[in-house]
């Protein structure tokens, strides 16, 4: 038996957002052989959830980068930041002015201007950067627009945290300069995890953590030792589960931080990569 340990966008995912009936029916095959497959995203509960009930996929997840873990039907762990910390990096986010989302248990709170501060920022940036791609930076924005559980308001003072368990605060900026200065400020802190899913993104969460500190409790929750588990995934913030996982499979389109972290190199995310994976290196 093994636990596969599987990213959505940029892995599972394409470009549509959707899970092809290709890696659909390679996740059947593996769930049939015994092995358990987890899904592990940086996306909201609320999202990946949905997704799944949209794909006809019944598999435990990790949501969040780590801070939920989910597994028949109920929570088995979950994680929140403090409302102080909340309210100081909103302070700051704020400052910045910097488009941002707040996860909490109730769905992705996101601000109902929010799209045109972005597309402020666009224009900003191809008064400097005439090659900038447009069309790409739209594309990344409706992404964000097409998340499940999205939650619409005016602004996020006047909302009380008290009882929402805000879980992740997600940064988009196409202004580098931004989010080097963000990422700089944030860094030393000693009571925050920050990861990226993205170069456009910034993603802040409770210190403890890390989609590979969430695979060590599922494994752990599931009887499974961490060598016979499997993480597949493309971007930064699957870093931690390559280093404890007991194999790693980076996708055709990781970052090359990813792919040297990994045992091997599949497909890209558009081509079926996590099916053509799961049939070469795992299934029999």
């Amino acid at each position: 038996m093994k636990l596969i340990a599987v990213d959505l966008d940029g892995t599972l995912l394409s470009d549509d957002c959707s899970i092809s009936l290709v890696n659909r029916e390679a996740i059947y095959e593996a769930q049939k052989q015994g092995n358990i497959v987890v899904i592990s995203s940086g996306r909201s509960f609320h999202d990946t959830k949905r997704i799944l009930q949209n794909a006809g996929l019944e598999c435990p997840f990790i949501s969040g980068n780590g801070a939920i873990s989910f597994h028949t039907e109920r929570m088995i762990q979950n994680f929140s930041l403090p409302v102080k910390v909340v309210s100081e990096i909103m302070g700051i986010l704020d400052e910045t002015n910097l488009y941002y989302e707040i996860y909490t248990r109730n769905g992705i709170l996101i601000k109902r201007d929010g799209r045109d501060l972005l597309n402020k920022e666009i224009e900003k940036i191809l008064e400097q950067e005439t090659a900038f791609s447009v069309k790409w930076a739209k594309g990344e924005i409706d992404i964000q627009y097409k998340q499940y559980g999205l939650l619409p308001v005016p602004h996020y003072r006047e909302i009380d945290f008290t009882q929402l368990e805000v879980y992740k605060l997600f940064v988009l900026s196409f202004d580098k300069s931004k989010l080097t200065k963000l990422q700089g400020r944030l860094s030393g802190r000693k009571d925050l995890s920050l990861t990226s899913s993205g170069v456009t993104k910034i993603e802040i969460g409770p210190l403890e953590i890390s989609k590979g500190n969430a695979l060590k409790f599922m494994a752990d929750y599931l009887g499974i030792p961490l060598k016979d588990s499997v993480a597949i995934g493309d971007n930064l913030n699957d870093l931690s589960m390559f280093n404890i996982a007991g194999m790693g499979i980076a996708m055709g389109n990781a970052v090359d931080e990813v792919k040297k972290k990994s045992t091997f190199i599949t497909k890209r995310h558009n081509e079926d990569g996590v099916a053509f994976a799961l049939r070469k290196y795992i299934l029999n």
